[in-house]
């Protein structure tokens, strides 16, 4: 059972362990496994202090990112004992989160890993996860909506525990790939998860206006997870100088935003929990204040795009060989929409190496049930539908990828 609002998560794990002997080379899983009293007795530190949820140190614990550290066939073992140590910190005291992070692969144009190969990397994480008995799952440190999307998709092929999801912005708000934050707001909310925010990157001072932005976007409770400020380098180490009086100085602001989960990243420590256990001790949570009720919540894969019901869908665009000119040309049109249409198998791969390229809402015309998900699963965005599917065969869709009809 998720507790009632505000939720107090827990402070930064990486930057403690560096503080216990890590020397932050190597996998960090690794060292946690072969010093297990390190991650104990921080995470009883944080629920000493108020946290009431806890995650996992699994950060680093999918198959791509053990394997760069020639760990093979460790997923199962390294997740079940990991959330193991986490389990015996939290006690019946705070619930424990499975923390999954970013791979570090990317779609076309900016790597060349498919959407289907981020997806089984996931699931199998996320199956390990659930083996080991999670309360619920946390997607963290996101810098592109496919690994966030694959994430997600993987968690619910295993689970229904809730998914809490958080990008890493700039000072801009915006992803490493360019994303806006409000976008992804739109594509994670579409696909069903039960919190939606920002962690890493900058600190409270910094994240609060793109906080502040995204609460016209939020359907759901907004998790603000800073750093202790910006991190500066000195003597070659990265350092942190938020103290925890100021570093807990905007959470009211925040709450009155839409954040209703609290928690520290890098540089913060159970000193930094405490002093926001102290400051929301009352304090109201600002319902959602999802400020398009009459408008469409489509997205692209950077921008958040709301639309008018009665926006008409123009020109369908067939997906063919020149679907790159194509969608270059609607770009610079006066056309409000993109619609494009999914008639075959062989036009998937065609639609996957373009979407990219996509900068206005996306109609997919599509009367193939099957045809229509593999077309979702490969838009990092959220988009409408026109056709002739029956509702049974659309509400799903609806559910799993945010489909809007």
């Amino acid at each position: 059972m998720i507790p009632e609002l505000p939720i107090l998560l827990d402070g930064a794990t990486g930057t403690e362990l560096q503080k216990r002997g890590f020397s932050g080379d190597g996998c960090a899983e690794a060292w946690t496994l072969a010093h297990p009293e390190a991650i104990v007795e921080l995470q009883r530190a944080y629920v000493q202090n108020g946290s009431q949820i806890v995650y996992s140190p699994t950060f680093g614990a999918n198959r791509v990112k053990l394997e760069s550290h020639g760990l093979f066939g460790k997923v199962e073992e390294y997740n079940r004992q990991l959330v193991a140590l986490s389990r015996r910190a939290a006690g019946d005291a705070a619930l424990v989160a499975g923390d999954i992070s970013p791979t570090g692969l990317f779609l076309y144009p900016l790597g060349e890993t498919t959407f289907e190969e981020l997806f089984d990397v996931y699931a199998e994480q996320a199956a390990a996860l659930e083996a080991a008995g999670v309360d619920l799952f946390v997607v963290e440190t996101m810098v592109t909506l496919a690994e966030a999307r694959a994430a997600v998709l993987a968690v619910r092929s295993v689970s229904s525990k809730p998914v809490f999801v958080s990008f890493s912005c700039d000072e801009q708000g915006k992803t490493l790939s360019g994303t806006d934050i409000t976008a992804a707001a739109l594509v994670m909310q579409g696909m069903g998860i039960s919190a939606f925010g920002m962690n890493c990157s900058t600190g409270p001072v910094q994240m609060l206006p793109h906080l502040q932005r995204l609460s016209r976007y939020a359907q759901v409770p907004l998790l603000a997870k800073p750093n202790a400020g910006l991190p500066q380098v000195e003597n070659g180490k990265t350092v942190y100088h938020c103290p925890p009086q100021e570093f807990a100085a905007c959470a009211g602001d925040m709450a009155a935003a839409g954040v209703g989960i609290f928690g520290g990243c890098c540089g913060t420590t159970p000193e930094h929990i405490a002093a926001l256990a102290d400051r929301l001790r009352g304090q109201a949570v600002a319902p959602p204040a999802f400020a398009f009720d009459e408008l469409l919540p489509c997205a692209t894969g950077q921008r958040a795009l709301p639309l008018s019901p009665d926006t008409p869908v123009g020109t369908v665009l067939c997906c063919t060989d020149d679907l790159e000119d194509a969608l270059i040309g609607a770009a610079d049109s006066d056309e409000p929409v993109v619609a494009l249409s999914i008639d075959s198998r062989e036009q998937l791969q065609t639609f996957a190496d373009c979407q990219h390229l996509i900068q206005k809402p996306l109609c997919l015309v599509c009367d193939d049930a099957a045809l229509l998900e593999q077309a979702l699963r490969q838009y990092q965005g959220r988009a409408l539908y026109e056709g002739g599917l029956s509702d049974d065969a659309l509400l799903p869709l609806c559910e799993r990828y945010g489909l809007i009809l």
